[in-house]
């Protein structure tokens, strides 16, 4: 009863901060993030009454499998960005911009907090600065489609955006399992070769491969049935089967083969979109039927942000260090990039400020992270801090740049109830 209560408590703040955040011009990721600080274990739920708020961290990690589902449909769809038309317009693009951004900002953050470490080498050791550069190549994909959604967001920009926000988990993966393992080498005075290597190239090959085969299942089992509504149940079947699949894990001799959801995922919705003729029809029912598990997540992630790290000033020094230079480094990255390859200049200008959020990914990390000892609660701690801030400001922040890079139109009040009595005044006109 209590996990029911929870769930419709979670749903109901959240699309009432929604009305509050419409009247302030922000997006509705931001209400959702705040309604989840408001129920979270810092706010309401220090009332310690049953179902009104989460009473700890450990309540909103139970809902765990809620959040896993829903990052599952996020991925499925970006998939839908990579079509192949679109591809051959900006692929050679995206991929070029979306490595180079994720290197810069992982090379400025290195860069700057060993240099933190020789003027604190009691507060930050090189391994932890080495890893949370690492960290800051990770972009939130969840909230930078929500907000290209909820305005309805077109134009070069926007095509560009989430093709590479996409990229960035495998390039993030990548960067981060090579990083770690030098960290961990560093603690532990060996290097793993396979671990530093190996392993994340499996895992993203392992995850693409995944989604591709599913992602072609999925179009053999979707021609099975013709009612629309059984095709979109049949689409979000596939979403699930996907998600668990990630779960597995198993070792081929020294390497340990696991899989990303999110790459598998966006790879089940890139196969499906490009082989499939009702793609299009059947991904926009499902974004329908996903609504209000997207509510869930970022009430449930912002219910998730630890306030605790606010109290220590080490944490907040290292973490608007590291805020200051992942920004910096994602903005040049991003603009110097997109230059060289001739974008336009929307692009240049203002692609670098719609890849600052940052969410679910790098605190996937930042768990993995804690595994290197003394090190790692410093490295969870200065990341928690940062997602707090990138999570509050990065969804405003993309909603401006895609606004003034002309992509987003501001429209008039519009409301399906007023549509309804207008309709209705005009019949009785005509009467």
């Amino acid at each position: 009863m209590q996990t029911i209560l929870l769930i419709g408590f979670s749903l109901l703040a959240g699309l009432l901060m929604s009305r509050v955040a419409k009247l302030a011009g922000l997006p509705a990721v931001t209400a959702y993030l705040v309604a989840g600080i408001i129920i979270g274990p810092f706010s309401l739920g220090l009332l310690g009454v049953p179902g009104l708020g989460f009473g700890s961290l450990e309540e909103v990690k139970s809902m765990g499998l809620i959040s896993d589902v829903a990052m599952g449909f996020i991925a499925f769809s970006i998939g839908n960005e990579f079509r192949i038309s679109q591809l051959k317009k900006n692929g050679k693009q995206a991929t070029v911009v979306g490595i180079i951004q994720a290197v810069a900002a992982t090379v400025l953050v290195d860069a700057v907090l060993i240099g933190v470490h020789f003027l604190f080498p009691d507060k930050l050791s090189i391994p932890a600065a080495i890893t949370l550069g690492a960290i800051a190549a990770a972009t939130a994909p969840a909230a930078t489609l929500m907000v290209v959604r909820q305005y309805k967001a077109k134009g070069p920009l926007t095509d560009i955006l989430l093709p590479i926000v996409a990229l960035d988990d495998a390039v993030g993966l990548v960067i981060f399992s090579v990083s770690f393992g030098i960290a961990g080498s560093m603690n532990g005075g060996s290097v793993d070769v396979f671990s530093v290597v190996v392993s994340p190239i499996v895992e993203v090959v392992m995850s693409l491969a995944l989604g591709f085969v599913v992602g072609l299942l999925f179009n053999l089992t979707e021609k099975l049935f013709h009612s629309r509504s059984k095709r979109m149940s049949i689409s979000v079947t596939f979403v699930f089967l996907t998600v668990a699949l990630t779960k597995l894990e198993f070792a081929i001799g020294p390497v340990k083969v696991g899989f990303s959801s999110l790459l598998a995922c966006m790879m089940l919705g890139t196969v499906f979109c490009n082989v499939c003729d009702v793609s299009e029809e059947l991904m926009e029912r499902t974004d329908r039927w996903t609504a209000p598990l997207y509510i869930l997540f970022f009430v449930f992630s912002g219910a998730e942000l630890d306030f605790n790290v606010i109290s220590d000033p080490v944490v907040i020094m290292i973490g608007l260090i590291y805020i200051i230079s992942r920004s910096v480094g994602k903005y040049a990255g991003a603009r110097s990039s997109s230059k060289m390859m001739k974008c336009e200049d929307n692009i240049v200008r203002y692609l670098g400020i719609t890849l600052l959020p940052q969410a679910g990914v790098a605190l996937g990390m930042s768990v993995m992270a804690e595994s290197l000892g003394a090190d790692g609660p410093v490295i969870r701690n200065v990341v928690l801090f940062s997602v707090l801030v990138y999570e509050l400001i990065g969804p405003t922040l993309t909603k401006i740049a895609l606004t003034k890079a002309g992509e987003i139109v501001p429209e008039g009040k519009k409301s399906s109830r007023g549509d309804k009595n207008v309709k209705s005044h005009r019949g009785r006109d005509a009467v």
